[in-house]
């Protein structure tokens, strides 16, 4: 392969690292915020560019050819070098307005985040706000948020992190449902009642052995593992499940159940690339985040 005279587009070189790293076009577009098509052309580009195949297509997806494999690191290396050009100038920037891009995990982005943010557009309409609603987890160092937050401590290198409080959670069900079905007095009665669980996830299931419960997948007559969803079977009377307590406790269709039971919290850290976190409008908005969680979490 000759590259000495090829002048790659860096947008092709982003397609090709998405490919090549989520190993479809479906997730690489997602990723990109691009059409499956674009990007396919971008990859056939690439290709007729650098006069080498880069991906073998199989049924399931896109693998790296020898030639692609080659190329990776490289790629990785001008994705880094841009990465730290654009945080060095947005960190730079002086002036308030612009966006600030917030990742969340959906209950909290759904439930928790809303009104804090209605505030900072009130206050700052010139301040664009961004909401991605996700449990994955978005790399803060490709500029995929401005601000994170997180139910762990991020471990990454080059960020700067902030402890929010801790999460309260609670045992809880409609109140059609106690109606209906009563409630448990103590909590070995709790495994007489429905009881609504995560699917594939197994969170609940290792919380509540660890309580001494002796629960299976099959323990939970719904399961589901979206986060909202979830929630939304328990308010309708699904059965018993569990939830945040500022959720919880400002929804009128729901009680809490067993509320002298201890459910360890969540910890809750904002964190930011240590680059951006003195951007004015990042570090604006970073304070109004933590102004407006704090009251929802119990600060040990």
């Amino acid at each position: 392969m000759d590259y000495a005279n090829t002048h790659l587009d860096w947008s092709l070189v982003q397609s090709f690292l998405a490919v090549a790293e989520e190993g479809s076009l479906s997730a690489a577009a997602a990723r990109l915020s691009l059409s499956q098509p674009t990007l396919g052309r971008h990859i056939r580009l690439i290709e007729r560019q650098l006069r080498s195949e880069l991906f073998h297509r199989v049924p399931r997806g896109y693998i790296l050819s020898e030639a692609g494999q080659m190329l990776l690191q490289n790629a990785r290396t001008m994705r880094d070098a841009a990465r730290d050009i654009q945080l060095t100038a947005s960190g730079l920037q002086q002036d308030i307005a612009g966006s600030v891009r917030i990742t969340a995990s959906e209950i909290v982005s759904h439930h928790l985040l809303p009104k804090v943010l209605a505030g900072i557009r009130r206050d700052h309409p010139e301040i664009q706000i961004e909401l991605v609603a996700s449990n994955s987890t978005e790399n803060l160092l490709f500029r995929e948020a401005d601000i994170a937050v997180r139910m762990y401590r991020p471990s990454q290198l080059d960020v700067v992190t902030q402890f929010v409080g801790t999460l309260g959670l609670g045992i809880y069900a409609a109140r059609d449902f106690v109606a209906r079905y009563g409630r448990p007095g103590n909590p070995d009665e709790l495994m007489q009642y429905p009881l609504v669980g995560y699917d594939r996830q197994d969170l609940i299931i290792e919380g509540m052995r660890a309580a001494g419960f002796d629960v299976t997948r099959e323990s939970f007559g719904t399961r589901c593992d979206n986060q909202p969803a979830y929630w939304e079977l328990v308010r309708a009377g699904c059965g018993i499940g569990f939830g945040q307590t500022a959720i919880g406790e400002a929804d009128p269709l729901v009680e809490r159940i067993l509320p002298e039971l201890e459910i360890p919290g969540l910890p809750v850290w904002l964190t930011s690339h240590e680059a951006m976190r003195s951007t004015p409008r990042i570090r604006h908005v970073w304070d109004r985040l933590l102004e407006g969680l704090t009251p929802l979490v119990l600060i040990p």
